[in-house]
């Protein structure tokens, strides 16, 4: 793994080379030189070319190989067919690390995907890491360093911006100067041939000097190893992400209801929740929550607060708090009996606090210092309209010093209104309080840091019980059966077979092919029972009579077995059934599905909801990553879906055995971790019973 300490030489080197650096104004070299001097560097620069002698006041070296010092970090900037020697001659001289701005590599093709794995193999021989290649470079306000070729270098600050697109780097450079909005550090993955996000985001959560990090990213290299990474750097600081490519088109085909309703952004959605990842939509929103994060401390609730010079406005801050899951603080009594007592009789002392459109900066000051006293009060937006009264400086100037009084509760402006607003509204923002122009923005930004709160604090790690009655030895039987009769999906009875060995309840269930064994698997089973056409390509088995159901003597089993077999026939006339699976019918229970699809990034999806034949109908379906699932996330997962209302009972019905469902959940997830192979499995429906679960019909392929 890669941490800060094995990253310290990349953003303060002793000494970087410039490979490709040239005297010619505008050329990428010429402009990665400039910058790394411009920025102050305070280490050894050497610039490469083997044309010049001086570049820009600099002695210029032929090679790498001829600078008489050791070099910690080369800068590459020359055409792609001639990185190779350049990568292979900063190995032979000790180099540690490598910024390769050329491009022309896998975004190219296949033939610049085996260039660049040619790259990175020569680098790891001798011990390099690699950022890029085809990327912007990377910045350090703190070294500083500046070893890029954007136009601009940030301002000293507390955020790490990490982007998978150079362009958008440097258009949140350009925004970031002229907001004043200072960074850490700035960096461009490009490629990501080798250093990627997990690796950044462990060093920034290591970094003394980044209090927030973000990420614009638009895939993942590892995702198992992001989840660990992201997991830990999150119990510290902050990670707000904006993940580009969420449609549908990506998704690939699948056959289950789960991997159905699975879309290819569904995974990261669910990752990121579970990693304590914060993600946003939009580019507004990332360095909306950058100031809120870097500038104000996470509240200990979600109860907020809210004053305001202008009754609208407060509704508005109030619908919006609402809708993102805030609580509308109810004051104390010594909270409303001073409102009451020092306000206009037509003030509001009631939450949102409405100080009336004469306020000036005495009466904000007196209605903020109060709600902030409440001890049910953890957070407070002040919305400030531009009436003919309003003073905005010593409005803001007064917002300053009393949030200053009370440094664990968070405190948002909201100027609404231009240029009468605006001098106010920037010194709040030098002060460190964020200020926004609608209130919904600063009611998003509370909601981001109370969630973020509430994520930290509720983080267990408790892994799931180790079970004593598992039979692994029968499911890869089972698998191999399969694989041998040259299938990938299983049938019913092997199915059933696999769950049973992992203690999961299933309604027995045996393969027949013969009408006589049928029957006699019914005298076995014990009546009534149902009969199933046993097909791996038969996926609706009710639509084409392949069902019979409540079968109670050997003369229904019989006549149904063929009345099965000659449905399919008339159906689907070359499809050949394995036989027909005869299972004991259970007695009717509140139906859900738990299911299993696999992500390419992530692993396995878990999944729950209502089930039976509505339910990619009715999609009432939670999904939790298999990584790292607690019981008590399973117990969340159940509670998040409508079936958990109708799990608790429903209009006088008895409530479910909900911890019977957390079972089947916690066993099902440690079946796919100890069988990766499993791709897709429905559990669908399972009954849900006053006392216990049962599984009735399950589907599984594997690859």
């Amino acid at each position: 793994m890669t941490s800060l300490q094995a990253l310290t030489s990349l953003f303060r080197p002793a000494s970087v080379a410039i490979i490709g650096a040239s005297g010619k104004p505008g050329k990428i070299g010429n402009i990665i030189l400039k910058n790394v001097v411009a920025s102050g560097y305070p280490g050894r620069v050497f610039p490469i070319n083997p044309k010049e002698t001086e570049i820009e006041g600099l002695p210029a070296y032929p090679s790498v190989t001829r600078v008489p010092e050791a070099v910690e970090v080369a800068v590459i900037a020359v055409p792609a067919p001639r990185v190779l020697p350049v990568v292979a001659e900063c190995g032979a001289v000790g180099v540690k690390h490598l910024i390769v701005i050329s491009a022309g590599f896998k975004e190219t093709g296949a033939e610049g995907n085996a260039l660049e794995k040619e790259l990175v193999s020569t680098a790891r021989r001798y011990g390099m890491r690699v950022v890029g290649p085809n990327c912007v470079g990377i910045m350090d306000t703190h070294t500083p360093l500046n070893a890029s070729f954007a136009a601009g270098f940030p301002n000293k600050g507390e955020i790490a911006f990490i982007s998978q697109s150079g362009a958008m780097l440097v258009a949140i450079l350009d925004w970031s100067l002229l907001s004043g909005l200072g960074f850490s550090k700035f960096i461009s993955l490009g490629n990501k041939a080798d250093l990627n996000e997990s690796d950044f985001i462990e060093a920034a959560a290591d970094d003394p000097e980044t209090k927030v990090i973000l990420g614009y990213i638009e895939d993942v290299s590892d995702g198992v190893r992001f989840l660990e990474v992201a997991t830990r750097a999150s119990r510290n600081k902050p990670i707000v992400v904006l993940k580009s490519g969420v449609s549908q088109a990506g998704a690939q085909a699948a056959s289950s209801h789960t991997g159905a309703l699975a879309g290819s952004d569904l995974a990261y959605e669910v990752a990121f929740r579970h990693a304590g990842v914060i993600r946003v939509e939009s580019m507004a929103e990332l360095f909306d929550l950058a100031l809120a994060f870097a500038k104000q401390p996470i509240p200990k609730g979600n109860r907020l607060a809210i004053v305001t010079n202008s009754g609208g406005p407060g509704i508005v801050a109030t619908d919006a708090a609402e809708e993102k899951g805030l609580a509308i603080a109810r004051f104390g009594k010594k909270t409303l009996d001073a409102l009451r007592a020092a306000l206009p009789r037509e003030a509001n002392i009631y939450n949102p606090v409405d100080v009336l459109g004469d306020a000036r900066a005495d009466r904000f000051r007196f209605a903020l210092t109060k709600v902030l006293e409440d001890e049910n009060v953890d957070a407070a937006v002040v919305l400030v309209c531009p009436t003919a009264t309003v003073e905005p400086r010593d409005t803001a100037k007064t917002i300053v010093e009393v949030s200053r009084s009370f440094p664990e509760k968070p405190v948002f402006g909201v100027y609404m209104g231009g240029e009468i607003l605006e001098t106010g509204a920037h010194l709040l923002t030098e002060a460190g309080i964020p200020c926004y122009t609608f209130p919904e923005v600063a009611v998003n930004a509370m909601r981001a840091l109370a969630y973020y709160g509430e994520m930290i604090g509720a983080r267990t790690d408790e892994p799931l019980p180790e079970y004593q009655d598992l039979d692994p030895e029968r499911v890869r039987a089972v698998f191999a059966a399969v694989r041998d009769d040259n299938r990938l999906v299983l049938l019913g009875s092997e199915g059933a077979a696999v769950l049973e060995a992992y203690g999961i309840p299933v309604a027995p269930t045996k393969l027949a092919t013969r009408a006589e064994e049928a029957v006699a698997i019914a005298e076995e089973l014990g009546y009534p029972v149902v009969l199933k056409v046993a097909s791996p390509k038969i996926v609706h088995k009710t639509d084409i009579g392949g069902v019979r159901m409540g079968l109670e003597t050997p003369g229904e089993v019989m006549a149904s077995f063929w009345a099965v077999m000659s449905n399919v026939q008339r159906a689907l006339p070359h499809v050949i059934p394995h036989g027909i699976d005869v299972q004991r019918q259970a007695p009717r229970g509140t139906e859900v599905i738990i299911g299993v699809t696999r992500d390419v990034h992530f692993g396995h999806l878990i999944a729950f909801g209502l089930g039976g034949i509505y339910v990619n109908l009715l999609k009432d379906v939670s999904f939790r990553l298999a990584h790292g699932l607690s019981l008590r996330e399973i117990e969340k997962m159940i509670s998040e879906t409508k079936a958990f209302t109708l799990l608790r009972g429903y209009r006088g019905q008895k409530p479910a055995d909900v911890g019977a469902l957390v079972n089947i959940i916690a066993r099902v997830t440690r079946l796919v971790t100890d069988f990766p192979e499993i791709a897709e499995m429905d559990i669908n429906p399972v009954f849900a019973y006053n006392a216990g679960a049962l599984a009735l019909d399950v589907k599984i392929t594997i690859s």
